[in-house]
This record gives structure tokens, sequence and C-alpha cells, in this order.
């Protein structure tokens, strides 16, 4: 997600290293989303942000293509396979 001062690095949402191999990813991710997900923490607007911002990370780093022009271009450039 964008934020008013920068963006947010999706290898940190999902606290892995930008080496990380795509099971270590997917692995992250289900804690996370366990950890996060709305159905455990009714009323929590930052774990459901939380939850949103690793569902995201997810979806790009977890698609070989998508997490190539992430890690080329940042943000621009899965924002122009999206847009």
């Amino acid at each position: 997600m964008i934020s008013g001062s920068g963006m947010i690095n999706y290898y940190e949402v999902l606290e892995v290293q930008p080496e990380a191999k795509a099971d270590e990813i997917k692995r992250s991710f289900r804690r996370l989303a366990k950890k996060y997900h709305p159905d455990h923490n009714p009323g929590d607007k930052d774990a459901e942000e939380k939850f949103k911002e690793a569902s995201n990370a997810y979806s790009v780093l977890s698609d070989d293509e998508q997490r190539q022009r992430y890690d080329r271009f940042g943000f621009e450039g899965i924002r122009g396979a999206n847009g």
C-alpha cells in the first residue's frame, strides 16, 4: 500500500528477505494472515490493515512475473501491469 510519506516494502510486510524462496514467502504470509485475519481480530482496524497489506504483498511476491517487475521497478512496475 502507498502511504502519504512513501511506500511500504512488500518484503518487510511479509518479514522476509528479498532473496526469500517461494515456500518461505508462502509460510510467512500464512503466519501473518492467521495472526491478522479479521475473523480473529473483530473490530481491530490495525489488524485489518496489516492483513490487507500482507495479502497485497503476497499476491505480488508469489507471482514470478510480478515479483520480477516489483524487484526491478518497484511499485511502478506492478502499477503498469494492473492498470
